[in-house]
């Protein structure tokens, strides 16, 4: 604790030491003011200035340190300087009050609380940035919220501190008025109880609710001013319209038939959207074949004769789509057609806030769903249109295995399919712009990976920027920008992995005036819902994470919140979002890791266990990678976990129930694994963390038990 936080807490403890050793508290009593309040008007009318300065100061401390009595004080407000000048004093000075509590408590408290909470207060703290200030005013309207408590916690947010000022005068000020109308009586009063009969309670719960009801009119006036010049249908052929049927989409249409809603999914390409077609499965079949090629010749690492196979890349392809064709009947029309979900093939355009417009057919519809997914993003580099480029979307279509080729990105993306082509047998050169691959990981992650693809030959140039692409002497070329130098890498084919761009555009979202975000993705709020009421978006179309699990998670709050929230209304819950690059070794991460812990301030504490000492990685020849786990400080509740090595993705699963369910490496330790298997390796680390933890006292005490038990003395 810094010198000048030492000094407030010691200041702190020395006026309310003095409030209670001198008794102060007996000044704040009813009977007690009641029974001098003759000689309190006395005193006001000889020394009107100085009687309310004092006054004033006393109430500042008395709010300001968080001790009772200020209700009395308020009485006494208007008692002694009537309605107005009371109202005006008390008014003022309890907002002075409460300040001070809100800065005391954030100077004190609130940085070490958002260290070791951060990820935890992420949600509420989005909320107060929002919408703090409404709700803030609804609390001081309502007296039953003690109020030095709403001064207190609010000082633990990021609420601006003037806000903070100007809602709570303007709040509290319709019970100062009620209490300081009361002090004006005072005689009558018998106890504070007595002010607040029910029917004023029932007024302040009405202000409280005034807000809310507020709030709905406000949501309303928008919701006609978004509709305004559209002519809303007399009736609804649709409850709800999907525009894609991607993961999202297709979870958003699926929810809806099951509750027996009147769907209409719409999807202008193919049912499955890239997950299906061009993402995750037709890449997880490369990484299979490519895998199982890189084991056999390098069989004699488990005492086999390495074979030397070759490579039908056509052959390799056709499996990937039999692999796709395998699936496919999963997200198929025929199945979703059986749910009783109405699957229209076309371009889909969004003509008014009910009407979506597929070819020649216009469908009406309550609410429509925006599920149109993202694209692999191009960026402008000089000559690329020229030189021709492939993306994770178009890249299927080889039959012909690159013997050079360039991999623009060093993220998840470019990262997987730069070891797939490398293993099949192109010379892979890896370009990335940022110092390492795998940004977002620990840097002892990234470097982990890196190292993999050196061993393999994958040439990976960090720190390198795409400068432009030219052809001389018949040659492609990349030109990178590299330590203020230029150098040049001849290649064949260049797959762009830089990103994804959200599909925002062509099918009426513009025309609608639905917000676009600065991200470039579909504005939604908590809800998923955008700018038009009736209109949500979820998945890669709205962000902000782009994995095909989020947006079937997304899915389900956007179509729940569209059909029924009009009664109930669910904020998203992003709060435990886990994910997996698959590249050899395996990278999987839940919640902070380390590099963002330290970003954000976060106390946290890191337990690694090395799984090179895993009984069944070391038979099954994978004895490399790591465990590491994020802990709050002194405690086993987990902030985040990475795990690299075989079937990291697999193996994630258990840190991720543990945070989503609130149980810590204590129970997981006390979870029985199977032997032997690479699931132990969660137990070990949860070991780890038991062993830097163990009571040292206790063990002591233990030890001479023992001693004693055999007879040593």
């Amino acid at each position: 604790m810094s010198k000048g936080k030492i000094a407030v807490v010691a200041l702190i403890v020395v006026f309310v030491a003095a409030f209670l050793a001198f008794d102060l508290g007996r000044y704040l009593d009813l009977d007690y003011l009641k029974s001098r309040q003759a000689d309190i008007d006395a005193l006001y009318r000889e020394y009107p200035v100085a009687s309310l300065a004092a006054y004033f100061a006393a109430y500042v401390a008395i709010t300001g340190l968080s001790l009772p009595g200020a209700a009395i004080l308020t009485l006494a407000g208007g008692a002694v300087f009537g309605l107005l000048w009371g109202s005006v004093a008390v008014s003022f000075a309890s907002t002075l009050g409460a300040t001070v509590a809100f800065m005391v408590s954030r100077y004190l408290l609130r940085d070490g609380i958002q260290r070791r909470y951060g990820d935890r207060l992420k949600a509420i703290n989005a909320g107060v940035e929002r919408d703090g200030a409404f709700y803030l005013f609804t609390m001081r309207l309502v007296p039953a919220f003690p109020f030095f408590v709403v001064n207190l916690v609010m000082g633990l947010t990021p609420m601006r501190t003037l806000t903070f000022a100007l809602v709570s005068q303007l709040g509290m000020l319709p019970g100062t008025i009620v209490f300081v109308n009361a002090g004006t009586q005072l005689a009558r009063i018998d106890s504070l109880q007595g002010i607040l009969s029910p029917a004023l309670i029932g007024s302040f719960v009405l202000l409280g609710i005034f807000p809310f009801v507020a709030r709905r009119v406000v949501d309303a006036v928008k919701a006609r001013r978004a509709f305004a010049g559209w002519s809303r249908p007399a009736r609804f052929e649709r409850d709800l319209v999907v525009v894609g049927a991607g993961s999202a989409g297709l979870v958003s249409a699926y929810v809806a038939a099951m509750v027996r809603a009147k769907v209409t999914l719409v999807e202008r390409h193919r049912m499955g959207g890239d997950c299906l077609n061009t993402g995750c499965v037709p890449s997880k079949a490369l990484i299979r074949s490519a895998r199982l090629l890189h084991q056999a010749r390098h069989a004699d690492r488990y005492g086999l004769e390495p074979a030397a196979l070759g490579v039908d890349f056509a052959r390799v392809m056709d499996r990937v789509h039999g692999v796709i064709a395998a699936i496919e009947p999963h997200d198929s029309v025929e199945r979703y057609t059986a749910l009783g979900v109405d699957c229209v093939e076309g371009e889909a355009t969004i003509t008014s806030p009910w009407t979506v417009r597929v070819g020649e057919r216009t469908i009406t519809t309550r609410n429509v769903i925006v599920a149109a997914g993202a694209r692999p993003f191009v960026p402008p580099i000089p000559g690329i249109e020229d030189t021709g480029y492939l993306t994770s979307d178009t890249l299927w279509g080889l039959r012909e295995l690159p013997p050079r080729l360039v991999v623009l990105g060093g993220g998840p993306i470019g990262s997987e399919l730069a070891q797939c082509f490398a293993r099949l047998g192109s010379k892979v050169t890896q370009v990335e712009m940022l110092p390492r691959i795998l940004a977002r990981e620990d840097p002892e992650i990234s470097d982990m990976v890196m190292r993999r693809f050196v061993e393999e030959g994958i040439d990976v140039k960090t720190g390198h920027r795409a400068k432009e692409f030219v052809v001389r002497g018949g040659e492609k070329r990349l030109v990178c920008e590299h330590g203020g130098e230029e150098t040049e890498i001849a290649f064949d084919q260049v797959i762009v992995a830089v990103g994804r761009a959200a599909n925002v555009a062509g099918y009426g979202l513009e025309e609608l005036g639905v917000e676009v975000s600065d991200r470039r993705t579909v504005a939604v709020n908590e809800y998923l819902q955008t700018n038009v009421p009736n209109v949500f978006a979820c998945g890669d179309v709205a962000g902000p994470y782009q994995f095909t699990h989020v947006s079937a998670h997304q899915a389900w709050y956007a179509t729940v919140n569209a059909l029924f929230g009009a009664f109930r209304r669910f904020r998203v819950d992003y709060t435990v979002i886990p994910w997996a690059t698959f590249t050899d070794p395996e990278v999987a991460r839940v919640g902070l890791n380390e590099l963002e812990a330290k970003e954000r301030g976060i106390d946290h504490e890191v337990t690694v266990y090395g799984i090179d000492d895993l009984d069944r990685a070391i038979a099954d020849g994978e004895a490399h990678g790591l465990v590491k786990v994020l802990t709050v400080p002194g405690k086993d509740r987990i902030l985040g976990a990475t795990i690299a090595g075989e079937h990291a993705g697999d193996l994630i699963t258990e840190f991720v129930a543990a945070m989503r369910h609130g149980f810590g490496l204590n129970r997981i330790l006390s979870t029985i694994h199977i032997y032997p298997t690479l699931a132990e390796a969660n137990k070990y680390a949860a070991g780890e963390w038991k062993r830097a933890h163990k009571p040292e006292r206790l063990l002591r005490i233990v030890e001479r038990y023992h001693a004693w038990r055999r007879g040593g003395g």
